[in-house]
């Protein structure tokens, strides 16, 4: 979850010579989850995971989608600072876990991934649906987890097993400091 503060806007006061609030600061409460993915997906009928550029008002409506704040007219999205964009963005990018991969299970899948395509590895996984709120790079990563733990082993060649057994071998001989 994101908290960012939206700055109020000042103006000046002519008759008074003090500046003044015209509109408040106001506190936005945002989640990048699979809900806001499948709503942006709905509104916009296209993968939101994908290379394609969005333009400006695609990504205010995914922002909008993200909310979590009721009520909060566009205008309020209008006054959203770079600063904002930029926190948004990053957010977005962030990990969420702490979980790494020693390397990529095999060539990148050229698979659509849309909100119903994460939805069906879920179910298949059998992962709750409250997951469907949480940071979706985490929610993925969760998803990578169950299926690689739910597949079979693959089984070591017998080039790599000969070579893992030199190196057990070797590693005994140079702790006992014998000849084998």
């Amino acid at each position: 979850m994101l908290t960012i503060t939206v700055p109020a806007i000042e103006g000046y006061n002519d008759a008074t010579e003090v500046f003044v609030e015209l509109e408040p600061a106001v506190v936005l409460t945002l989640e990048h989850s699979l809900v806001s993915l499948s709503k942006w997906e709905e509104l916009h009928e296209k993968p939101f995971l994908n290379d394609d550029e969005r333009t400006d008002e695609e990504a205010l409506t995914y922002i909008r989608c993200m909310l979590l704040t009721p009520d909060i007219p566009q205008s309020v999205l209008d006054r959203l600072s770079q600063k904002n964009h930029d926190d948004i963005g990053e957010y977005i990018c962030k990990k969420m876990t702490a979980t790494w991969f020693a390397k990529s299970i095999g060539p990148a899948s050229r698979e659509i991934i849309t909100a119903e395509i994460i939805y069906y590895w879920m179910f298949t996984l059998s992962v709750p649906m409250e997951c469907q709120y949480w940071h979706l790079n985490k929610l993925l990563t969760q998803i990578r987890v169950c299926n690689e733990k739910q597949s079979p082993k693959k089984r070591m060649s017998r080039r790599d097993t000969l070579a893992q057994q030199k190196a057990i071998n070797e590693a005994r001989r140079a702790k006992f400091g014998n000849q084998g």
